[in-house]
């Protein structure tokens, strides 16, 4: 049984979120891109390249989780969910590219370093980034709170990122008018550092997904909690969990006494999907009755 009306609510957040990601993405890439023609700064290259990337894999997601809000259909009966993993794939290889840009380029600016010039253009650039960042962050994770989605964390956590590396830009700038040359191409260094880190994480959630991996053992204790709540519930067994893309996937057995009637133990099974549906609105839960004397032996 899949509820509807989470599922519309999960819809509108995600879409929400992947479609402020694109604008803040842009508007980035415009102020940094000027800001770096007039700076000539590694640190403001790094920042810029990372936000290209940010864009690109924006409209990715864009794409992917309207996809993935496809209802199901003859030949994908489970939804199409994963689109979201596969998004968080695509980010992680796109992440991983743009570390590598980061690290060739600056580690020639080592070798020739280059004069940062119109420092206060960078800065107003990096200022306007952060706030931009920090609003986006905060659409982000109060979407992921309601949704859960992988690919707006998947996104959300690069864009946490980018407010640590937009930091460093502002360090690297202010060094550099202090006459500390090189110290721009090695924090452009460490914020690659940084994406490689991001990149795993990202690819290691998004294997794990299109792996069905189980939830964690908490959700595992939680589900079992609610269903032995339940009036006339004897107890659970056969417990499979697995989400794909806003839908979590629960299948249980419920043990019920040998003599309760047909119908009372279809509004045993009703009570238990409610109360799961409570503490999981974008769920998808089937239930097996097995006589609890049968479980027993």
């Amino acid at each position: 049984m899949i509820n509807k009306s989470g599922n519309e609510e999960y819809s509108y957040w995600v879409r929400f979120a992947s479609s402020a990601a694109i604008f803040a993405a842009f508007s980035m890439i415009l102020v940094k891109g000027y800001a770096w023609l007039n700076t000539d700064s590694a640190s403001i290259l790094a920042s810029l390249t990372d936000s290209v990337f940010d864009i690109a894999a924006s409209v990715v997601n864009f794409f992917a989780v309207r996809y993935a809000l496809t209802p199901a259909d003859d030949d994908h009966r489970f939804g199409h969910g994963k689109a979201e993993s596969l998004a968080g794939l695509f980010q992680s290889a796109f992440i991983t590219g743009s570390a590598l840009l980061l690290i060739f380029h600056s580690v020639g600016q080592l070798s020739h370093p280059n004069h940062v010039e119109n420092i206060s253009v960078g800065l107003a650039a990096i200022y306007f980034s952060i706030f931009i960042t920090l609003l986006l962050v905060v659409v982000q994770t109060y979407a992921l709170k309601r949704t859960s989605s992988i690919a707006i964390k998947a996104d959300s956590l690069h864009y946490k990122g980018d407010l640590l590396m937009n930091v460093g830009v502002l360090v690297a700038l202010y060094l550099t008018q202090l006459g500390y040359a090189s110290i721009d191409s090695w924090i452009a260094i460490c914020i690659a550092g940084y994406l490689f880190y991001g990149a795993y994480l990202v690819g290691k959630e998004s294997v794990q997904s299109l792996m069905d991996k189980e939830l964690p053992s908490e959700d595992e204790q939680k589900i079992i909690h609610i269903a032995k709540n339940i009036p006339l519930v004897k107890g659970v067994h056969d417990i499979r969990t697995r989400q794909s893309g806003g839908t979590v996937f629960i299948q249980m057995h419920l043990e019920l006494d040998d003599n309760l009637i047909l119908l009372d133990a279809h509004d045993v099974s009703d009570n238990v999907e409610a109360a799961l549906e409570d503490a999981y609105p974008y769920s998808d839960i089937l239930i097996h009755l097995d006589p609890v004397s049968v479980v027993r032996k």
